[in-house]
């Protein structure tokens, strides 16, 4: 389901800064509109209800905003993959991934006393491009015994092919915005 609100301010205020990259700081990774937060958060909700989540997963720091807005109207926790590892943090799951815009292998790290085999897990971020950090997640779920139940993206760059990685997983993927191509002429969306 397209979000219609979502594909406008994409439209709007995103840049196409080459090489694949769109930036979206003013709304989704710097600065966040509560309102279409709120709004993300509903569409979530009501795409994976029928999956019976018990726990949201992302990655910091750009997934907690729409995670947290779906785990609201879910009223399930939400667990985040930490990159650096805190002092509290003892005997992690661990996964590493790529990253396009922090350049370099990031490590995902979650602690078992917040995940559990018994676990529902719902996975919420805000792209889905090359998808190796969902499916470092979504590898994470798998490690610790967990039920994978769904992909949730704000917005999908169609053209990276990620969602092929995530296949594997079979588990519904739904995306808000889909994104085409980034092109010197503009931002090309899908209409599906």
């Amino acid at each position: 389901m397209i979000m219609k609100d979502l594909v406008d301010r994409i439209l709007k205020e995103g840049q196409n800064l080459g090489n694949g990259i769109l930036k979206v700081d003013s709304f989704m990774n710097h600065q966040l509109d509560p309102i279409l937060m709120k709004n993300i958060g509903i569409e979530f909700a009501r795409q994976f209800a029928d999956q019976k989540p018990t726990r949201i997963l992302t990655a910091e720091t750009s997934g907690i905003a729409p995670a947290l807005a779906a785990a609201m109207i879910l009223e399930i926790p939400v667990v985040f993959a930490r990159k650096h590892r805190p002092i509290t943090m003892t005997e992690p799951l661990q996964e590493s991934a790529p990253s396009a815009t922090k350049g370099g292998i990031v490590n995902l790290m979650v602690s078992p006393d917040y995940l559990h085999p018994t676990d529902r897990v719902l996975i919420i971020d805000d792209f889905l491009a090359s998808a190796r950090t969902i499916e470092a997640l979504g590898n994470l779920v798998q490690k610790r015994g967990a039920t994978l139940v769904g992909i949730g993206a704000v917005i999908e760059k169609i053209y990276s092919n990620g969602r092929a990685v995530l296949e594997k997983f079979q588990v519904p993927i739904v995306a808000l915005a889909r994104i085409e191509r980034l092109s010197e002429d503009g931002i090309i969306m899908s209409e599906s």
